[in-house]
């Protein structure tokens, strides 16, 4: 039996971890590339509307850079570059491998390489059946891709936020790799998440996604099949959603 969407417009999440290669830690891996690039066209064919969010950690982190003395805002425009570099790959993944039609916008402007970020005209590609790629974050320093995601679900009206994870499969109440017997949330609200500290995304991005009611599932996007099964409503990883 052919499985069916649950959610007509959907935000995926991608953390520059995904990206990266196993060997060294940063650049590109090929093979991560094209496994995200089919997993997404296997949605896609459902008819799903889909929003992407990149991060660019596995180039380039901000944070790290500021520690070893760099300006911060300096130090996070370096990040969206990066993310403009992961997005471009994954545009060429989807494009010439998978015959995904696939559109970049960017928060700040490299006309030559990508589309602005237009709200209206992201929402068009999207009813035209295009993977909208977002990258450069918000184009704000100091705001995290996280957050842009957040942002960019709410402006296109996503049904979810789909946050994809490199080697963790959920919620947790303590770091699993360290505890053991960790508890895992399957359902947990906004709220709580809040409340209890616990690392889904920062605050800022959670406290947007609850105000405009935005539900969070977040999972393993290296275990097969996993993106079909959360935008097909079956039960994987953690969902976030309101009381």
């Amino acid at each position: 039996m052919k499985p069916s969407a649950k959610y007509s417009r959907i935000l995926l999440k991608l953390s520059g971890e995904s990206f990266k290669s196993i060997h060294d830690g940063y650049t590109i891996d090929r093979d991560s590339l094209d496994y995200m690039a089919s997993e997404i066209k296997t949605v896609y064919k459902l008819g799903v509307e889909i929003g992407i969010v990149v991060g660019g950690g596995n180039i380039w982190r901000g944070a790290q850079a500021q520690k070893e003395g760099m300006d911060r805002a300096q130090a996070d425009y370096a990040g969206m570059l990066a993310t403009i570099i992961n997005a471009l790959a994954l545009q060429d993944a989807l494009e010439r491998k998978n015959n995904v039609k696939t559109r970049t916008q960017t928060a700040i402007n490299v006309a030559q390489v990508a589309e602005p970020y237009i709200r209206r005209r992201a929402i068009r590609h999207l009813e035209k059946s295009r993977v909208v790629i977002f990258a450069s974050g918000t184009g704000n320093p100091f705001m995290t891709t996280d957050t842009a995601a957040a942002l960019r679900a709410t402006e296109i009206d996503a049904k979810i936020l789909l946050m994809a994870k490199h080697k963790a499969d959920g919620i947790y109440e303590q770091d699993p790799n360290v505890i053991k017997n960790a508890k895992k949330y399957d359902s947990i609200t906004h709220r709580e998440v809040l409340e209890k500290r616990l690392d889904v995304m920062d605050t800022t991005a959670l406290s947007l996604c609850m105000d405009n009611k935005i539900p969070i599932i977040v999972f393993d996007i290296f275990k097969k099949n996993s993106l079909l099964e959360a935008i097909s409503g079956m039960k994987i990883g953690s969902i976030v959603k309101n009381e």
